[in-house]
């Protein structure tokens, strides 16, 4: 049944309908769709660039977002006059690029070029906001301006640049620790391949720092493409030349260090060449590293305190695209390092110290195909090769004594470990089902092989009186090999129910061959724009993270065996010979996991100032730790020691009892100001704490009753500001670096080794570091040229990095290795016109 309307109603409804059909069908005929695709300058798609369209004389404007691929879709109300915009971290921003938008459909190509040094004073752009809304990890950068600008010590040593980064301290020998970590917990990438050592899991490798493009953190939420590091992943981009030749060198004077008079302090010179093999097809950039070093220890004698290194690197990058949509990556890196006297210091003499011998070598392979629709198939391959050669200075035993060592270390080495690696990934098309979805999947399949041949003397121990408190020698064969293999996959969906929402769920799946488990690493991450704002992003999310098995752990048992005997102060046997062994009873250990919580806030305020509010809480479970089990009734003896008639003084079986725990607090105010310009200050409160402070080894001499208590990178308040500021004179720059945070933490022991109270209970002094440097950029006919000086550790304060920390020894709380106040300068030819 029904009501037939009125013929006047009718009439009304077919006059609204033709009238609301005369007011769309227009605009809808006069809409555009414009698809297009976003380069760089050697045709590398640039995703998640941000792309805007303005119409000539409308302030309206619409804004689209790069798929990782590069391609992009907008639709346009009008044909007409409009002006592009485009931009992306790391690239030179594409500023209000006029095009003519016609009727059809039509295709419009972007290009942007990477960020390079500007030489004269103009006013260039070189950055955008940092606030990336389309990213939902939490990410902390440094550019290659960056890198170059800022006066950390050591310039030339990438390590030391890593530690600008907000979160990442650098203990007194160098080593890198990201939120809390150590430093193999996090996964260390060249161009996309795993770079780490493939026994320690550690940042050894060297490269010149002019190759370096950017340095990429990512933690806490970190995309599930990523794995076998808890505390996240460094990711190191490398230039590529372009279609314009480009040479620079850096340092190619020696320098001049007055500590302890003026000396040639160190000579680091650094070679560049950069351009195109064929134009537009083909480039190649070619970094080369060297370095000569001579370290002084302020408080050695004279002509026992010199401590030098010999270094050299060379990082070879080439691109060639045998099509547009078909790209071909080459990366081959080689390190050679000769030190001697290595480890001395005002409690470690010359005898002490070993001479080391450290090659490197690494190559990779990747192909990048772009199959249309907005889809990519990724293959590569690497391998990576180390050798580690540790001499003595002799073969006499270690002797340790309150006022510190003497006689030759006890340890003579050769160490070979190799990495072959094999990774595809896939980005099919986009599609949209309850908002837009972008999928990425992955596989990493990697073979490791580790060969040692390590052989130890012994070491004693002495009291105040020089008596002879406790002797170690060493059994068994230090000669053996152990492989591994890795299979690790990854499934990623970015979806974006709303325009303002963006949420990236993902699993990880990772099994190896030494614990033979499958374990899952679900993560989940949020990114969302409050009220539609541009200026404003809340982020956060839950990981599940594991990191890499580690090889150098879990052929303990496979290396020698300690034999300690004990005395009374008069000479007569107190206990003793025992062993101490490792080994690994439970064939089921699971697999280490952590638990990441993590909430950002990012606003960009006004005159270009960005801030950013970070909290990290991780916990993690079943970690790996050394356990002395002596007593228990399931120990079972290794077959070669089961027949031993000496007593047991520990066995230390592999276990998953180990705790740690970090959290953090942080903010980061950030400003760009105008050319290369900019500054940063951030402040962290954290804590880092473990029940496995102290990695328990045979070469570890400390006796251990507790090892719970906070890490010893542990830095519980930490301020960091650096900046490239202009000065009132054209070419003149003032660089800067400031670093305040507590002492790290250290354990007092008496004469017998005995730690006295908790694990690193004390702390050193407070550390602080101001260096101060003048930079002044001239030329000489075509040439240009950059000459910087000035003082590190500019108001001359105390920062120790050893101390005596025997109780009873005269020298008992005693600092030492503070640098002092010294000149440093920089010479860099840029290059020519």
């Amino acid at each position: 049944m029904y009501t037939e309307l009125p013929g006047a109603a009718v009439r009304l409804s077919r006059g609204l309908l033709a009238g609301l059909l005369c007011v769309l069908l227009p605009a809808l005929a006069s809409e555009v769709v414009v698809t297009g695709r976003i380069v760089d300058e050697n045709g590398a798609a640039v995703g998640g660039a941000r792309i805007t369209f303005k119409k000539a004389g409308d302030s309206a404007s619409q804004d689209v977002l790069a798929d990782p691929t590069g391609a992009f879709n907008v639709r346009l109300p009008a044909p007409g006059a409009y002006s592009v915009t485009a931009a992306q971290t790391g690239f030179f921003p594409l500023k209000e690029y006029s095009i003519q938008v016609t009727e059809g459909p039509q295709e419009v190509h972007l290009v942007l070029n990477h960020i390079r040094e500007v030489f004269q004073s103009v006013n260039v752009e070189t950055s955008v906001s940092p606030i990336d809304f389309d990213r939902t990890t939490s990410e902390r950068t440094l550019d290659k301006l960056q890198i170059m600008n800022v006066p950390y010590p050591s310039t030339h040593d990438l390590r030391n640049a890593i530690k600008l980064i907000p979160g990442v301290v650098q203990d007194a020998s160098g080593g890198l620790h990201f939120d809390g970590s150590a430093e193999n917990q996090v996964l260390y990438t060249l161009d996309g391949f795993n770079i780490s050592d493939p026994l320690t899991g550690r940042f050894s490798a060297r490269l010149s720092v002019e190759a370096v493009r950017s340095l990429e953190y990512s933690s806490g939420r970190f995309s599930p493409e990523f794995g076998k590091g808890s505390a996240g992943a460094l990711a190191i981009q490398t230039e590529t030349g372009d279609d314009q030749w480009r040479y620079s060198a850096t340092n190619f004077v020696p320098g001049i260090d007055t500590l302890k008079g003026i000396h040639i302090g160190a000579w680091t010179p650094r070679f560049n060449v950069s351009g195109p093999l064929k134009k537009g097809r083909a480039w190649i950039s070619d970094n080369m590293d060297g370095e000569f070093s001579e370290l002084l220890i302020p408080d050695a004698p004279s002509g026992q305190d010199r401590s030098s290194t010999w270094r050299g690197d060379n990082l070879l990058h080439t691109q060639f695209n045998p099509t547009p949509s078909n790209l071909l990556y080459a990366d081959f890196l080689i390190n050679g390092t000769s030190s001697s006297n290595l480890g001395l210091s005002a409690l470690d003499p010359i005898s002490t110290t070993t001479d080391q011998r450290l090659r490197t070598w690494f190559y990779s392979l990747k192909d990048q195909i772009y199959l249309g629709r907005g889809a990519m198939l990724e293959l590569g391959f690497g391998e990576n090769r180390t050798f580690l050669r540790q001499i003595p200075q002799g073969h006499d035993f270690y002797v340790m004594t309150p006022a510190g060592r003497r006689g030759n270390y006890f340890i003579d080495s050769a160490q070979k470990s190799r990495r072959d690696q094999f990774l595809a990934n896939l980005i099919p098309p986009a599609f949209h089902f309850a908002g837009s979805h972008q999928f990425k999947s992955g596989i990493d399949l990697d073979r490791l092989n580790y060969w040692q041949d390590i052989r130890r003397t012994g070491f004693e121990q002495l009291d105040l009186s020089g008596r002879l408190l406790r002797l170690t020698t060493f059994a068994g064969n230090g000669r053996f090999s152990r492989p591994s293999l890795e299979a690790s996959s990854y499934l990623l969906d970015d979806w974006r129910p709303r325009p303002n929402v963006l949420l990236e769920l993902g699993v990880r799946q990772d099994w190896d061959e030494l614990v033979r488990r499958t374990v899952l690493s679900p993560r989940l991450s949020f990114s969302y724009a409050p009220f539609g704002s541009k200026n404003t992003k809340i982020a956060g999310g839950y990981a599940v993270v594991h990191d890499a098995t580690s090889l150098q752990l879990f052929t303990r048992p496979m290396d020698q065996y300690s034999v300690s005997t004990n005395y009374n102060p008069d000479g007569a046997v107190a206990s003793g010979p025992s062993l101490t062994i490792f080994t690994i009873q439970n064939p089921h250990l699971t697999v280490p996991r952590y638990q990441n919580w993590t909430l950002g806030f990012e606003r960009q305020l006004p005159r270009k100032f960005d801030l950013r509010l970070n909290w990290l809480r991780k916990r993690s479970h079943d970690g790996f730790t050394y356990i002395n089990s002596l007593g228990s009734n399931s120990l079972v003896l290794p077959q070669p020691l089961a027949g031993y008639d000496a007593s047991l003084a520990g066995v230390f079986n592999l276990t998953n009892q180990r705790r740690d725990l970090y959290d953090s607090a942080q903010a980061i105010l950030h400003q760009s100001l105008r050319e290369q310009y900019e500054w940063m200050a951030s402040y962290t409160r954290s804590r880092a704490y473990s029940n496995a402070v102290l990695d328990i080894t045979i070469d570890q001499p400390m006796l251990i009753s507790s090892n719970v208590g906070p890490m010893p990178w542990d830095s519980p308040n930490r301020f960091l500001s650096w900046g490239y500021l202009p000065t009132p004179r054209k070419n003149w720059a003032l660089a800067y670096l400031l670093e305040v945070r507590d002492g790290f933490p250290f354990s007092i022991v008496n004469q017998q080794g005995q730690v006295i109270g908790g694990v690193n209970a004390s702390r050193l002094p407070m550390y602080f570091n101001l260096n101060l440097h003048l930079e002044r950029r001239f030329r000489l006919g075509s040439y240009h040229f950059a000459l910087r000086g000035g003082f590190n550790n500019a108001t001359n304060h105390k920062n120790p990095t050893v101390v005596n920390n025997t109780l009873g020894s005269p020298q008992f709380l005693t600092y030492y290795g503070s640098e002092g106040r010294h000149f440093v300068f920089r010479l860099r030819w840029l290059g020519k016109d």
